[in-house]
């Protein structure tokens, strides 16, 4: 008698609920491990773009903005703080740790008067455009 080989037949008698619960658990759980990213939102004006992104619980001195080369860079950290210790977490789904976030800029955003300001948890970064890249009307008159 011939008996046809079958690789998988080794995993027919693993549980296949403990793949499933690790599996379950690593895509529900929010790890330390996983780089944390801040929602953002850029918007263009006539006269600026703006940027806003969202950083809830991150002290502000945890946050740098840089502007270089036509890059605006936001980097920073939001702190996990177990204030608690006689009290355990049942699940954590925020995520904590450092981010970076990297943005190309047009050549006619004014580097020179970049603002930023922290609002119930936002921050918007306020990027003006030079002068001569802002629309301007001009009338041109027709000769018959």
């Amino acid at each position: 008698m011939i008996t046809r080989y079958n690789p998988l037949t080794a995993l027919e008698a693993f549980p296949a609920s403990v793949f499933q619960d690790t599996l379950s658990r690593f895509l529900d759980e929010t790890t330390a491990g996983r780089p944390w990213t801040p929602a953002v939102d850029i918007l263009e004006t006539p006269n600026e773009v703006v940027l806003k992104a969202d950083l809830p619980d991150v002290d502000m001195k945890d946050v740098h903005i840089e502007l270089e080369n036509g890059t605006l860079t936001l980097r920073g950290q939001r702190k996990f703080e177990n204030e608690k210790k006689d009290k355990g977490y049942h699940r954590l789904e925020r995520s904590y740790g450092s981010f970076a976030r990297h943005f190309s800029l047009p050549d006619t955003v004014d580097a020179e008067h970049v603002a930023a300001e922290y609002k119930n948890g936002v921050l918007t970064v306020t990027l003006p455009k030079k002068e001569l890249a802002k629309p301007r009307a001009v009338k041109i008159e027709v000769k018959n």
